[in-house]
């Protein structure tokens, strides 16, 4: 089946196979004729970064490239970044991978020409209109990967390395002019990162889904974003090459990342000072987090997670959708708590306060506190 279409929500979207080799025209349309592109240190060297490059490069457009971006990129990338971008003198940011890449790209296309620092735009209360709007350069997110969605969010998610804390950076136009998702290149993933990009997008689903607040637009979104990765994400981790599977796994990552709009709960509360402490996969921790979370809402979230599971196919209300859950990270592997992430004696106090003062907090069903977090970090640890 082959899947090709143009969306003009939330951003314009350029999906099909095959369709990175639009980026040129992207750039032309986004006003961009000096791009730096900028991905992450294991995609540098990659066949599809090369392309991409390539394909820029034969449009007159060079093939700037910067790439000192961690797993979890902290403001030293950013400072980086930015000294890059202002000393070449370029225009606009083809933002190019990962949560990672993806994230850090749209946040040197902002800050590139602010005067304040980073911290100063975390999303606090309207810290935002800090910012110098017409100082914000264009930009073109290229995923590659199905799992973060950030190529369609408003934020990006950096961890501040002298705290330890991930922390978020807001603004509307974060929100890239264009995003070109090609399923192709996301052919070449490993397993494990299929696997845990594709479980991030389904917690960004379920979280949404489950959370209080009221967003009707979502919660549809979000209800088929977890049909798409029930469907599709199985067969995309047991072949690589299925684009069909990969094409609707962008589909859901890009349906989980829209739907949070609606707020997120828990599982990333606890798995941002989780990944920010102990560099921890996002995807993967939130995966391992999932069920604790689920269990710990069940008072909140029977009923709609019964509506759930009818529109999924899974017999067994609540219980029958945990137990599905159970199984699919128990398919990919996913370790059943954090010793299997290879986290031995973490910090419970430290954790459970990262988490109280995360933004996602306040979208969980039930009210955390410091008792009733603690109860939950001791049940994700195993203990």
């Amino acid at each position: 089946m082959t899947i090709t279409a143009n969306w003009s929500y939330p951003t314009s979207i350029r999906f099909g196979a095959g369709r990175i080799s639009e980026i040129a025209d992207a750039c032309a349309v986004a006003g961009i004729k000096k791009p730096l592109l900028v991905t992450d240190r294991g995609l540098a060297s990659m066949d599809i970064t090369t392309r991409t490059l390539d394909l820029l490069e034969a449009a007159g457009l060079g093939r700037a490239m910067f790439s000192d971006v961690d797993p979890n990129p902290n403001e030293k990338n950013a400072v980086a970044g930015v000294k890059a971008y202002n000393e070449g003198g370029y225009d606009g940011v083809i933002a190019f991978g990962g949560g990672s890449g993806l994230d850090l790209g749209k946040l040197v296309a902002f800050l590139a020409g602010q005067t304040r620092p980073l911290w100063d735009f975390e999303d606090i209360g309207d810290w935002w209109t800090r910012a110098d709007t017409d100082a914000i350069a264009p930009i073109i997110a290229v995923p590659t990967t199905a799992g973060t969605g950030s190529e369609v969010g408003r934020a990006s998610v950096i961890t501040n390395s002298m705290t330890e804390e991930k922390k978020i950076i807001f603004h509307p136009r974060f929100l890239p002019t264009i995003v070109i998702c090609d399923p192709e290149l996301t052919v070449g993933m490993p397993t494990f990162i299929t696997a845990g990009t594709g479980l991030d997008a389904f917690a960004h689903c379920v979280e949404a889904y489950c959370s209080p607040h009221y967003h009707p637009m979502s919660q549809g979104m979000a209800l088929e974003g977890m049909r798409l990765v029930k469907e599709f994400l199985p067969r995309a981790y047991a072949d690589g090459s299925d684009i069909e599977a990969r094409a609707h796994m962008m589909s859901a990552a890009i349906m989980g990342a829209t739907a949070f709009q609606k707020g997120l709960g828990a599982i990333h509360a606890l798995s941002h000072p989780i990944g920010a402490i102990y560099h921890t996969h996002h995807g993967t921790t939130n995966a391992v987090c999932m069920p604790a979370v689920l269990q710990f809402n069940k008072p909140a979230i029977t009923g709609v997670i019964e509506q759930a599971a009818d529109y999924l196919g899974i017999s067994g209300g609540f219980d029958g959708f945990c137990a599905y859950v159970d199984g699919l990270n128990a398919s990919f592997g996913i370790p059943k708590n954090l010793a299997g992430l290879g986290i031995e004696n973490p910090d419970v106090d430290r954790i459970v306060v990262g988490a109280l003062k995360d933004p996602s907090t306040g979208g969980n069903p039930v009210k955390m506190t410091v008792d009733n977090t603690t109860k939950l970090l001791l049940e994700i640890i195993g203990a």
